[in-house]
């Protein structure tokens, strides 16, 4: 009897042994997105900065941001490991923070990132309260007052009709979820190679192109119309050209 209680603490030690070398052998550090936001390839400068879109418009910006979530990174070996959804929700302001502090990221070397632009209705409507994002998005302007939903792009400044005159229109892009009638959440995939080391930070940049909000699968005129924000018909076309900004150098 004595022999076999002592069989029976030997397989408990080395059990517990084979754990505690488990979780050592579990090793985190953290990455840091880091969001460029350009006009095709020159920074973004809001207020002073006059650009042109293809409809041969001039237009300054003073306000932008964007909400990014539901976050997840793919290793080489192809397994992914999703950020969890309290920490995966950040707003990106030009003026502001421009950067999403991802901790907690198992070591390893990584090949791609998807991510969401604004908050998916389907999986965390806004009257569950599920991700805790509403304080966050309310202080950044980014809830409609009027309407239970996120702003998933704030996009204001100033127009003129062509790039040669110098009349100052303003125009308001504001796109995002309202309720279950629309929905204008996109998923976006790029890829990297970068490598996760124990108790360490890696930088991540990728890159916004606020060009791209006028003209990419769809062009966009600020003439035609400068004010969109429950849009069924325009919105969408933001949302979808918003999708194609993103990008990984």
């Amino acid at each position: 009897m004595k022999q076999l209680i002592a069989l029976c603490t030997i397989a408990l030690l080395l059990l517990s042994c084979n754990e505690d070398n488990d979780e050592m052998d579990t090793a985190y550090g953290s990455l840091n997105l880091v969001f460029e936001n350009t006009v095709a390839s020159s920074p973004l400068t809001l207020n002073t900065q006059t650009y042109a879109n293809l409809s041969g418009e001039g237009y300054s910006v003073s306000e932008l941001k964007y909400i990014i979530s539901n976050i997840q990174l793919t290793k080489s070996d192809n397994t992914v490991h999703t950020i969890p959804v309290d920490r995966s929700y950040f707003v990106i302001n030009e003026a502001g923070t421009k950067t999403a502090l991802l901790d907690s990221i198992p070591v390893g070397d990584y090949t791609g990132i998807n991510f969401g632009f604004g908050v998916d209705p389907t999986r965390y409507p806004i009257e569950s309260g599920s991700v805790n994002f509403i304080p966050t998005a309310e202080e950044a302007g980014m809830l409609w007052t009027w309407s239970a939903g996120y702003k998933f792009l704030k996009f204001e400044g100033t127009y003129s009709t062509t790039v040669d005159t110098d009349d100052a229109n303003p125009f308001t892009y504001h796109v995002g979820s309202h309720g279950a009638n629309l929905d204008n959440y996109k998923e976006i995939n790029l890829a990297f190679a970068k490598a996760v080391t124990a108790s360490t930070t890696t930088t991540q940049t990728i890159n916004f192109d606020v060009a791209k909000i006028f003209d990419s699968t769809n062009t966009m005129s600020l003439v035609a119309k400068d004010d969109i924000q429950v849009d069924p018909e325009n919105a969408p076309k933001i949302a979808e050209n918003v999708r194609t900004a993103f990008s990984i150098e």
